[in-house]
């Protein structure tokens, strides 16, 4: 059993495997309780029954499809009510690989649901009590196709643009009132992302890929340094602070009276 004092309860979407999976191990040993949440019910349950054992602490799993608005508002109603929730991980997602004239346009459709529907739902179920709490913590799952959108497949780059903007504004509006908020850029992750977006981890350099448990671990050190965004593959962290700092100082010129001069009008 774990003699670490609980930190409360993370819930985690898209739990069942890859980087949600680490969370859950990583957040156990940390001294959280879980709420798991993802589509495939078995894995969640062996998932559990590890951590539990390893780890001592309580593990619930909800199966759960977040494109299934009746299964969506479950979790909604989970996070609204449970007061026991301290930390929210939205990890669910779906990408693409291919360009966007030979994607087809209802799995388009299913990943902006996906990617930016659920995140926004669930993060407006929970941010409410957290903001009355003064206390709680939010890790967005983004990607680096959020700045890098001719990167893989535009729909996919356009949500994770939405994840990254979102969780910018939320720090914004939410920073001074006791709740943390983390956006996650990954890069090439060995995961089964890659199969499902048509373009198996094994046809990318080794050199880009990394382990989904040293993903999770650098994003969660950047969590503990009170970063707001987290690209775990960037070596010098300098290079997004002046991004930042250019994107801030050019945020004050976008509106105006009248037309820049070099229109001519």
């Amino acid at each position: 059993m774990s003699n670490i004092d609980s930190k409360g309860v993370a819930l985690i979407t898209g739990a069942s495997s890859g980087i949600g999976a680490v969370y859950a191990d990583r957040l156990a040993r940390r001294g959280y309780d879980l709420i798991l949440v993802a589509r495939n019910k078995s894995r969640l349950a062996a998932l559990a029954e590890r951590l539990t054992a390893e780890t001592g602490r309580t593990v619930e799993t909800i199966a759960a499809d977040l494109n299934d608005k009746a299964d969506l508002a479950r979790i909604e109603a989970t996070l609204k009510s449970d007061p026991r929730i301290t930390l929210l991980v939205n990890n669910a997602g779906v990408g693409g690989a291919g360009p966007l004239l030979a994607s087809d346009v209802d799995k388009m459709d299913d990943m902006i649901q996906l990617n930016v529907r659920a995140l926004t739902r669930l993060t407006y179920a929970v941010a409410p009590a957290f903001v009355a709490r003064g206390t709680g913590t939010i890790v967005n799952i983004a990607s680096v196709v959020a700045i890098s959108p001719e990167t893989l497949n535009g729909v996919y780059g356009g949500t994770k643009a939405f994840v990254l903007a979102f969780s910018q504004s939320l720090q914004h509006e939410l920073g001074d009132k006791g709740v943390r908020i983390q956006a996650v850029l990954p890069g090439a992750t060995a995961t089964e992302f890659w199969d499902i977006a048509g373009l198996p981890v094994h046809n990318l350099p080794e050199a880009i890929v990394m382990s989904a448990d040293n993903l999770v671990d650098a994003a969660l050190a950047g969590l503990d340094q009170g970063e707001i965004v987290t690209i775990p593959s960037l070596p010098d962290k300098a290079e997004w602070d002046s991004y930042e700092a250019a994107r801030r100082a050019m945020s004050t010129r976008l509106s105006s009276a009248k037309p820049a001069q070099r229109y001519g009008v």
